[in-house]
C-alpha cells in the first residue's frame, strides 16, 4: 500500500490515496499500526483521501488509537495539498467532504504546488446537547462559557487541577465549543510550561459528561489578537497542533471577552491565523501544508 506522510505545523498523519488504490479493509486497525512512532510510519493518525459524490474528494480521519473522528483542520489542509499537487483536481478552490460536511478551501500556490491553505471551517456549534456535553441540570441549548471546572471533576482529579492554579495561573473554569468535533478550553498564564497539566487532559477527555470524549486545550492570552495554546487531542494524546481546536479557541475567546475575532495562535508546531467572521458566522483558518515523504506499507 502506497502512503504519503504529511503535516500541518507538526500535526502529522499518514495519508492514503484511495483514488489510486483500494480502501483499506480495516482502517481502524491500520491506523493503530501505521501511526505507531516506534513500529510503524509514525503520526497522529491515518487519513484516507477518497472519491466523493458531492466534492472534489472525501477525507476520512482515524486517530492513533483507531477511533474515527469527524474532522481535522490541519489534516484537511494537507488533503487539499495532495488533491492539487497530485492532479486529482487542479483548482485554486477545492471542496472537501468531511464528517463535518463539505468544506471550501482556498489554495495559495508557490512553485506549482500548494504552500498554504485557507479553510472555511463553518459555523461553531455552541449548544450543550450538540457539542455534546451532558451535565445534570444543564439545558440542552445552554452555552458552556466559563463554567466551573470543579462541577465535573471526580475526587482526586479536582486536586490535580487546582494545585496547578497557582503554579500556572490556571483559571478553574472551562468553555466548550464544537467545530464538528468537541473541544474544551482552559485558560492559563503559562501555557508553554503546562506540559504536566496537559497530561491531565487525557483524564478530562474521558469524563462521563462528554459522551463522545473531548479535545482539551490550554490557552494563554498575550494580546487581544495573539494567543499560545497546548493541546491534548482526543484519541491521539499531546499533539503539536489542532486546527479545529484553535478554531474553537478563536470562538471561545470572543464569547468570553478575552480576544478579538481575528487572532494569531502560536502552537508548538507553528502559527495559524484565525478569523471568526461576523457577517457569515463562519470561522476561517489559514496555515501551511507540508509533504514529508512517501513510501510503501508492507501489508
Amino acid at each position: 500500500m502506497r502512503f504519503t506522510k504529511m503535516h500541518g505545523i507538526g500535526n502529522d498523519y499518514v495519508y492514503v490515496d484511495c483514488f489510486a488504490q483500494p480502501l483499506p479493509a480495516d482502517p481502524s486497525a491500520l491506523a493503530q499500526k501505521i501511526a505507531d512512532r516506534h513500529f510503524g510510519v509514525g503520526g497522529d493518525g491515518l487519513i484516507l483521501i477518497c472519491p466523493s459524490e458531492v466534492a472534489d474528494a472525501r477525507m476520512r480521519m482515524f486517530n492513533a488509537d483507531g477511533s474515527e473522528a469527524e474532522m481535522c483542520g490541519n489534516g484537511v489542509r494537507c488533503v487539499a495539498k495532495y488533491v492539487y499537487d497530485y492532479g486529482i483536481a487542479k483548482k485554486p478552490t477545492l471542496k472537501i467532504e468531511t464528517g463535518r460536511g463539505v468544506l471550501t478551501l482556498d489554495l495559495e500556490i508557490a512553485g506549482g504546488k500548494v504552500d498554504r491553505v485557507r479553510v472555511d471551517m463553518g459555523e461553531p456549534i455552541l449548544e450543550a446537547a450538540k457539542i455534546p456535553i451532558n451535565i445534570p441540570g444543564m439545558a440542552e441549548t445552554q452555552t458552556v462559557l466559563d463554567y466551573p471546572l470543579d462541577s465535573i471533576l471526580p475526587d482526586g482529579l479536582d486536586d490535580f487541577f487546582f494545585r496547578k492554579a497557582d503554579k500556572y495561573g490556571l483559571d478553574p473554569r472551562f468553555t466548550c465549543v464544537s467545530m464538528g468535533n468537541p473541544h474544551l478550553m482552559l485558560y492559563c498564564g503559562r501555557a508553554p510550561q503546562i506540559q504536566e497539566t496537559i497530561l491531565g487532559g487525557g483524564q478530562l477527555e474521558r469524563l462521563s459528561v462528554f459522551p463522545n470524549r473531548i479535545n482539551v486545550h490550554f490557552v494563554q492570552v498575550h494580546l487581544p489578537h495573539e494567543v499560545t495554546m497546548r493541546t491534548w487531542e482526543r484519541g491521539s494524546g499531546i499533539t503539536l497542533a489542532c486546527g479545529t481546536g484553535v478554531s474553537g479557541v478563536c470562538v471561545a475567546g470572543v464569547l468570553t471577552g478575552r480576544t478579538d475575532r481575528k487572532i494569531v495562535a502560536h502552537l508548538p508546531g507553528g502559527d495559524l491565523e484565525l478569523e471568526w467572521n461576523e457577517k457569515d458566522n463562519h470561522v476561517y483558518m489559514t496555515g501551511p501544508a507540508t509533504e514529508v515523504f512517501s513510501g510503501d506499507w508492507p501489508d
